[in-house]
């Protein structure tokens, strides 16, 4: 009897330690992420550039280069990730009208990107208080639109709220790829560079 109770504490024991050492690991699509974060900045800056009165960014599309060669047409080759919903939209017609009021800002390195898909106040210097204010208050919104649009792409593509870190990462390396020449975009170590 009691060697039934020790092969059992024992196997029970080994059990628990089994499932200990397990760890859970929470998918998370990164490639849907990534395309859907190309396609809202793209849209986003194309928006701007046309209330700002400016040519939108040309993006060179680059395909890999096994699409040169395949025989599969392109269209069917990567399917398209369409993220929207009337929330997500009418964030991307918000952030697009900060960044038409922002473009001056940026150019001047008034503002720059942040690697957490942000914008920071870089240089207020020769601004009157009045200006300093609108463009703080400008700032504070857009960031505002912009958290919240990572929270309605995670929620659109039913990722759990503790990843939307990881969409900001993806975001924020978009929009320092769509970002003009000469406009400030931060490094990942924190570093402030102009873009080239």
């Amino acid at each position: 009897m009691k060697k039934r109770y020790a092969v059992g504490s024992v196997a029970a024991v080994g059990l628990v330690f089994i499932l200990a050492c397990i760890t859970v690991n929470i998918y998370f699509p990164e490639a849907t992420v990534k395309q859907a974060a190309e396609q809202i900045v793209d849209e986003i800056q194309k928006k701007a550039a046309e209330k700002a009165g400016q040519e939108p960014v040309k993006k060179i599309s680059a395909l890999p280069r096994a699409a040169f060669f395949s025989f599969i047409p392109a269209a069917y080759a990567q399917e398209e990730t369409n993220v929207s919903n009337p929330a997500i939209r009418a964030l991307k017609d918000s952030i697009a009208n900060h960044l038409a009021a922002m473009m001056p800002s940026f150019a001047e390195g008034r503002v720059g990107l942040t690697n957490k898909g942000l914008v920071e106040i870089r240089d207020e210097a020769g601004l009157n208080l009045q200006d300093k204010a609108a463009l703080r208050n400008l700032v504070k919104d857009d960031n505002g639109d912009r958290l919240k649009l990572y929270a309605e792409v995670a929620k659109a593509l039913n990722i759990e709220a503790s990843q939307i870190e990881r969409i900001q990462k993806i975001f924020a390396e978009s929009w320092i790829k769509s970002a003009s020449t000469g406009w400030w975009i931060q490094q990942e170590d924190g570093a402030w560079v102009k873009k080239s």
